[in-house]
C-alpha cells in the first residue's frame, strides 16, 4: 500500500516483492500513480483506432502462457467506450490457441506498438469476453466491416479494461513502412512464409525416423 493514501496497489503482490529487493518501490509507486489508468482515456482511443497491429499475450488454466500477434487496417481493434475493446478472431492456421487459452483464463495482455509516428507503446490489460459476429454486431452499430472479400470474423474478442499505461519510447526502433502488398487472407503458402524456419522439414525428417524410413 502507498504510506499515504493506504490505498492498495496495482500489479501483482509479486512485483511489489521485487519492486522492494531491487530498491524500485518508490518509483514503481510513482509510475502507478501518475501513468496508470482503469480505462482509456481520449487520447489512448484515438491512439488505438490507429494502430495497425497489435501484440496478445493469454495464458491457459494452467499459466502455461501464450503470445500472438494480430493485424489490420487502422480501426481493426474497435474502441467501443472507454472501458471495452473488441478485435476479431479470423480462421487463421485453424489453433486458436489465444481463443482457447481466453475460455479457460479470460487474463489478456494486450501491447499496442508504434514504430511509425509516435514511436510510443499502450498496454491495455483486462478480460476477455467472446462473441460471434452476429451477437456482438446488433450491439456495436459502429463494429468495422471486413476489408478484405470474403474475410470474416469467426469470433471478437471483447476486453474489459482493467489497466491501460504507456510503454516509454526510449527502446522502440524508429521504422518505416514500404511499399509491399500485404497480403490478408491469402491461403497461399508460399505467401504466408511457407516452412521459413523448416520445422515442417525437421518434423518429418523425425517422424521418418521413428518409423524407419529413409
Amino acid at each position: 500500500m502507498t504510506q499515504d493514501s493506504q490505498i492498495p496497489l496495482p500489479g501483482s503482490q509479486g512485483e511489489h516483492r521485487v519492486q522492494e529487493a531491487m530498491g524500485t518501490s518508490d518509483r514503481a509507486s510513482r509510475f502507478y500513480r501518475d501513468q496508470m489508468l482503469d480505462h482509456l482515456n481520449p487520447t489512448m482511443r484515438e491512439f488505438i483506432a490507429q494502430q495497425e497491429m497489435l501484440f496478445i499475450a493469454t495464458s491457459d488454466a494452467g499459466g502455461e502462457c501464450d503470445s500472438s500477434f494480430r493485424a489490420g487496417p487502422p480501426g481493426f481493434v474497435h474502441v467501443i467506450d472507454d472501458r471495452l475493446l473488441a478485435f476479431p478472431e479470423f480462421r487463421g492456421n485453424g489453433v486458436f490457441a489465444s481463443v482457447g487459452n481466453v475460455t479457460e483464463n479470460p487474463h489478456i495482455g494486450l501491447m499496442f506498438l508504434d514504430f511509425e509516428r509516435e514511436r510510443i507503446g499502450l498496454h491495455v490489460n483486462g478480460r476477455v469476453r467472446i462473441m460471434v459476429d452476429t451477437e456482438l454486431r446488433p450491439r456495436v452499430p459502429g463494429l468495422p466491416q471486413p476489408q478484405v472479400p470474403g474475410q470474416k470474423a469467426l469470433a471478437w474478442m471483447v476486453v474489459e479494461v482493467e489497466e491501460a499505461y504507456i510503454h516509454c519510447r526510449k527502446h522502440i526502433p524508429h521504422l518505416r513502412k514500404v511499399g509491399t502488398e500485404e497480403a490478408w487472407g491469402t491461403d497461399d503458402t508460399l505467401r504466408k512464409g511457407g516452412d521459413f524456419f523448416g520445422s515442417k522439414k525437421q518434423n518429418e525428417e523425425r517422424r521418418n525416423a521413428a518409423t524407419g524410413r529413409v
